[in-house]
């Protein structure tokens, strides 16, 4: 199964709740309160966040953190590479083929990054508004039901 890290589905909670306020500030002891999160992670990654320019940190007695920009600017690519590194299935996509020890034998090398490529787009497409509106169903996965009656 793939699956994001525990800080980057964290990093994709605190991000999404401060897409539904852009203006306002957050702090990382509020966010963890009202997200169930444990408040040394989530400033962990709130710091990992300002540092990929996604959040901006303010000082004072007005201070915490706000989004870097707009929530429709932001996208959950941009949130993953940020706590994650880039998006790649296989160390080859990642680090170039000749990281491979086996790429005059292989085959997959190019559809791996292909894949990768598609994944990317797809992730960079969704921003940090979608993901913080309210949830719904996808759209053909559980299409509505006719009742017929008699």
């Amino acid at each position: 199964m793939l699956r994001i890290n525990r800080e980057t589905d964290y990093g994709v909670v605190i991000l999404s709740a401060m897409a539904r306020q852009p203006e306002e500030r957050a702090n990382a002891a509020k966010l963890a309160s009202a997200h169930g999160l444990p408040q040394p992670m989530v400033s962990k990654v709130m710091k990992q966040l300002v540092h990929a320019g996604l959040l901006r940190s303010y000082r004072g007695a007005k201070g915490g953190y706000g989004l870097a920009r707009p929530p429709e600017q932001i996208s959950v690519a941009e949130v993953i590479e940020a706590l994650e590194g880039p998006i790649a299935f296989t160390e080859c996509v990642e680090s170039g083929a000749n990281s491979c020890e086996h790429v005059e034998d292989c085959n997959a090398s190019a559809t791996w990054s292909r894949i990768s490529s598609v994944v990317r787009e797809a992730l960079g497409a969704v921003s940090l508004a979608e993901m913080g509106e309210p949830a719904r169903s996808p759209v053909g996965i559980y299409p509505r039901q006719q009742v017929i009656g008699h």
